[in-house]
């Protein structure tokens, strides 16, 4: 059956991420967790592939066996909604902690409670309480 998944490409910090991550969302869980070995020059115990999920929305999670110049854009980011404003101050401070602040904690007119934040690792979250209009 096809599926759809976002997929986060890190270079050397994925199980940070993972564990930061776990913290920060009660619904986050590794479903598969696989780690490059020792005859993977330079890379043994970094993340050769994790799948994950976010309140049910799939997650492919990798260190890079590849250098690359670029990195994540807040043009795509992940949304997530909280059941209550106390989760949302919760994961929004966490992340905000050590990241960057693109939109505050406010009502925007198209929420009643709405932040949108760049974490530590460069990854973008738009975080949401209340019904979009």
């Amino acid at each position: 059956m096809p599926s759809a998944a976002t997929h986060l490409m890190f270079q050397g910090e994925a199980g940070s991420a993972i564990e930061f991550y776990s913290d920060v969302f009660c619904g986050f869980r590794i479903l598969k967790l696989e780690k490059y070995g020792q005859s993977d020059s330079g890379l043994a115990g970094l993340i050769k592939y994790a799948k994950a999920e976010l309140h049910g929305h799939s997650l492919i999670i990798i260190d890079s066996a590849a250098a690359h110049d670029f990195d994540f854009t807040p043009s795509i980011s992940l949304f997530v909604e909280f059941s209550t404003e106390h989760e949302l101050r919760e994961a929004f401070g966490a992340l905000a902690e050590k990241g960057e602040i693109l939109m505050p904690l406010d009502d925007y007119g198209f929420s009643e409670k709405f932040g949108w934040v760049k974490d530590c690792f460069g990854v973008s979250w738009q975080l949401n309480f209340g019904d979009l209009e």
